[in-house]
């Protein structure tokens, strides 16, 4: 028998290779301890190791949180996108069946070693000198180091080989610092599960849509399994968790096992999304990573707030309503109590801020214009104004308003003509008032309008600028606290910004007084409206041009409230008012809001009488009127408009003619107009005195700037006006 002969037994000799690797399996495994002990002892000492206090602290979610007023989260919005975190969860509120499967899963040992396990080492490194696979031995102590190391790989086998005995010396150190507990919550909080779901809380919540501590013994199995390879396929983890649950000594079927992983290992995770009230009020705010922003949002309020007006959308869809948006704030303090900017699912574009977009006013603007007139002292609640067609000439041609119903009702009091809603008599407010004066008081009531009152003219009146229904709830708020403006606030906690008269206190007690009579407001919209409410309210509806936008608001003696229905996309509605879009969510609210205190009127200011007033004509019923002192009538009785001073009906300040070049300068005439049919007044061009008789003056224009007033005989302007004439005549 030679030397290469097996024995006669056919057992390997001495001298085969199987016996020198087992061997030296056996010699290693001896001096493996040693060896590791002399390594870490000689190898330089790591950096100062992080407290579990300060790592648990350290700890940022890739979420923000937007926190209503009482603590409860509102909405949570993603700040970083390098990875999913949620919130930190303690040990005790992890699934016990959880803890079992990893640890059996990636270090069985846990509790029995310092940092290191040796036995789990020496057996890798026996592995890899033996044939076949090599294992790993990391323990969940070292994984955690290299978790709070920024998980960093080693390039090539001599710097692996150096990283891991660094790793091994930095685990032993943490062990005597840090508590078992303390290390398996850390790694649980640390560790990658699938994709971008970092800790468990991620986990849980994206996979299963649980909280870590509703995990059930196959769902545990399922994310132990996921830790050593986070992005295998769904029938490589069902393999791998039936192994371990089986090691478990768990009966879950390898079906059942099959169906949960191919079921929710897919990519739509749903992490961190379980709180979505305010989208649009945490894009103001705008929260960090990790951050907690404190609003001034009542989460209660709010969802109420979503659920009627999501109703309501949904009873309008048929007449082609996608959109909607409610804002209600305290007046006395301006917290904003309720933001939301879109119907939500109901909405085509949810994503659109309709508290902030941009859209026409329609006339929820004439409360302003009223409000300046009887400021002015130049109308009171009482005053006539005419209601019927009405022709304003504009550098565009003739503008004609009309009334929401097509109908004109002669001789109307101011309170009919704002609680009624009424278009013509607002316009004819505006040539009184003028178009410039009227865009200076939005502006002091806190609306950003992109043009000059002269831009708008006349139409200023029925709301064709663009506004956000978070200055006109402010603006309304406004007439609320007295006609005292101050912003309005949204983060708790925030300085209140300065505050500023936009009005005067009779004013705007007497506009709120006029918004909440529904007598007045009979005439267009009944007694029985949504607009009446059994306390005292303030309301006002608008309609925007061709029914784009529909709006309400309104306001209690402690809240406003303002609705918008629409379509982002600017689509008309179809037969979509104000009473029938905007106001039955309105109604909704304050009825909500007062459910245990009702409203109550506000007391009159000092400047402000009341006095029982008659009306020629039969324009209105006779009653008790109120007045800003001084400004009531002294016979009791209102004069009709025949009586009134005359005003300059033609032209209106601001207006520009422009000469025709192809008709003479002789046969060119331009007729001063006034309303009066006495005809008792003189007109002044440029500081030239010019007799007048009759309700009109012809004048052969010139081209330049003028300047032309109505003067009494008795010497004194009744009304001035400024124009301009461009073009050049044919001589």
């Amino acid at each position: 028998m030679t030397g290469k002969e097996s024995p006669p037994n056919g057992k390997p000799g001495f001298g085969s290779r199987r016996t020198v690797r087992a061997a030296l399996f056996t010699l290693f495994l001896l001096l493996f301890p040693v060896l590791l002990l002399v390594a870490v002892a000689f190898f330089p000492a790591p950096r100062t190791l992080p407290s579990f206090q300060a790592v648990r602290e350290a700890h940022r979610p890739s979420e923000g949180y937007l926190i209503d007023r009482h603590g409860e989260i509102l909405q949570q919005v993603r700040a970083d996108f390098r990875g999913r975190r949620l919130p930190w969860v303690p040990l005790p509120e992890i699934s016990p069946s959880l803890v079992a499967a990893v640890l059996r899963s990636e270090d069985k040992r846990f509790h029995r070693h310092p940092g290191v396990d040796g036995i789990a080492l020496a057996s890798a490194v026996g592995g890899n000198l033996l044939p076949g696979k090599g294992r790993g031995a990391s323990t969940i102590t070292m994984q955690l180091v290299s978790l709070l190391d920024g998980g960093r790989k080693a390039r090539w086998t001599r710097e692996r080989i150096l990283a891991k005995i660094r790793q091994a010396r930095m685990a032993l150190l943490l062990e005597r610092s840090w508590t078992k507990g303390e290390i398996l919550e850390a790694y649980l909080n640390r560790v990658t599960f699938r994709g971008e779901l970092e800790g468990i809380a991620a986990a849980s919540r994206g996979i299963f849509d649980k909280e870590p501590g509703g995990l059930d013994a196959a769902e545990s199995v399922v994310l132990a399994s996921l830790v050593r390879s986070p992005n295998a396929s769904p029938a490589a983890v069902a393999r791998r968790a039936t192994h371990l649950s089986s090691a478990l000594g768990w009966s879950v079927p390898a079906a059942a096992m099959e169906a949960l992983a191919g079921d929710r290992l897919q990519p739509a995770f749903l992490a961190g999304f379980r709180h979505d009230l305010a989208p649009h009020a945490a894009r103001v705010l705008s929260p960090g990573a990790g951050e907690r922003i404190a609003s001034t949002l009542d989460a209660s309020l709010q969802k109420f707030a979503m659920e009627v007006l999501g109703q309501q959308l949904g009873a309008l869809s048929s007449q082609n309503v996608r959109d909607g948006a409610v804002l209600v704030v305290e007046n006395a303090t301006g917290d904003i109590l309720a933001y939301v900017g879109s119907g939500g699912d109901v909405s085509r574009s949810p994503f659109v801020d309709g508290i902030r977009a941009r859209r026409q006013a329609g006339s929820t603007l004439k409360p302003f214009l009223y409000g300046l007139a009887i400021e002015k002292r130049v109308l009171t609640p009482a005053s006539l104004l005419d209601d019927s067609p009405l022709d304003v000439s504009t550098e565009r041609g003739l503008y004609v308003p009309k009334n929401y119903d097509r109908e004109f009702r002669g001789l109307v009091t101011v309170r009919t003509a704002l609680a009624s809603s009424l278009n013509v008599p607002a316009v004819r407010t505006l040539l009184l008032i003028g178009a410039d004066e009227m865009a200076r008081r939005l502006a002091a009531f806190g609306f950003d309008l992109p043009g000059s009152g002269e831009e708008y003219g006349a139409s200023l009146a029925l709301g064709s600028a663009d506004v956000t229904l978070f200055e006109l709830v402010n603006a309304y708020r406004t007439l609320a606290n007295g006609g005292r403006w101050s912003p309005l606030r949204l983060r708790s906690m925030e300085r209140k910004g300065v505050n500023r008269r936009a009005m005067t206190r009779d004013a705007a007690y007497i506009v709120s007084d006029i918004l909440s009579d529904r007598g007045a407001r009979g005439t267009t919209f009944g007694l029985a409206s949504p607009l009446s409410t059994p306390f005292w309210t303030a309301v006002k509806t608008g309609t925007s041009k061709d029914m784009r936008d529909n709006w309400c608001v309104g306001i209690s003696d402690r809240y406003t409230v303002g609705v918008w229905v629409g379509n982002f996309s600017g689509e008309p509605m179809w037969n979509v008012s104000g009473v029938s879009g905007a106001a039955p969510v309105w109604t909704d609210l304050m009825l909500h809001l007062h459910g245990n205190h009702p409203s109550r009127a506000p007391v009159p200011p000092p400047g402000v009488m009341a006095q029982s007033v008659g009306f020629p004509e039969k324009a209105d019923v006779d009653r008790k009127e109120w007045f800003v002192e001084g400004t009531e009538p002294v016979f009791r009785a209102v004069a009709s408009p025949t009586e009134q001073p005359p005003k300059i009906r033609y032209p209106v300040d601001g207006t520009i003619l422009a000469l025709d070049p192809d008709i003479p300068e002789d046969r060119q005439v331009v007729f001063f107009e006034a309303r009066d049919s006495r005809g008792v007044y003189d007109w002044d061009l440029d500081g030239k005195r010019i007799r007048g008789e009759g309700a009109a003056l012809p004048w052969h224009p010139e081209s330049g700037s003028h300047i032309l007033s109505l003067v009494g005989r008795d010497g004194r302007p009744l009304e001035t006006v400024r124009f301009t004439v461009r073009g050049n005549p044919v001589h």
